[in-house]
């Protein structure tokens, strides 16, 4: 079994529409792609990520048939808040959003696993999601933004998972201030992160795929 932690900066960065194009591009390489969302908030009746991951997944896999959205989930909280706070009764359990991952990726190759907010957001007082990328010893893929203010953003999750010595790569979701983004903040990547690549380029979305799966079937030599 394989797992790819997605995360972002924060929330509303593009996590979900990063998982549905990986789920897209690694369909096409004939893998059996499955997804989960551990954790939702802001949930009065449907869970939005959930409900567009799993349309997504089911296209490509028919183990997720008969599936409803709240079954890709270990929890959903109505207040749209870090899953700690979200958490008002306390009922949170670690094993049990490992228990989900374990259930979801039988039913699959690999299971993209979809983060809540960022990396340093709590899910317990002292147990952060990106304590759940390392427990599910999960390569991470980071999304960052491309809105003014990104740059520190995506040197500080860097910087996190780095010391954690996760294995990672990351991507920018070229959505806000997109036209601006070529002179505010390119400059910066093409100097530091000459390979750094965006969600919007194919080409560089499959190459990620590629050397994904390279790496997977060297591990398993």
């Amino acid at each position: 079994m394989a797992r790819l932690f997605v995360s972002a900066t924060g929330t509303g960065v593009g996590k979900s529409h990063a998982s549905r194009l990986l789920m897209e591009a690694f369909a096409r390489e004939g893998i059996r792609v499955g997804t989960c969302k551990p954790v939702e908030t802001g949930v009065t009746d449907l869970p939005e990520d959930a409900a567009s991951l799993l349309e997504t997944a089911q296209s490509f896999n028919p183990g997720f048939q008969g599936f409803s959205p709240r079954d890709l989930c270990a929890y959903t909280f109505s207040l749209p808040a870090a899953p700690f706070c979200a958490d008002t009764n306390g009922e949170l359990s670690i094993p049990r959003i490992l228990e989900k991952v374990e259930e979801l990726e039988r039913l699959c190759d690999l299971l993209i696993v979809e983060g809540a907010g960022g990396l340093l957001v709590p899910l317990q007082k002292e147990y952060l999601m990106i304590d759940l990328a390392q427990d599910l010893e999960a390569f991470t893929l980071l999304v960052t933004p491309s809105r003014l203010g990104c740059i520190n953003e995506t040197l500080l999750s860097l910087e996190a998972l780095e010391q954690r010595e996760i294995p990672h790569d990351w991507c920018v979701n070229l959505h806000e201030d997109a036209e601006s983004f070529p002179k505010v903040t390119q400059p910066f990547y093409d100097a530091a992160f000459p390979k750094w690549w965006s969600l919007q380029n194919q080409g560089e979305v499959d190459k990620f795929v590629e050397q994904f799966l390279a790496e997977l079937e060297r591990r398993n030599e």
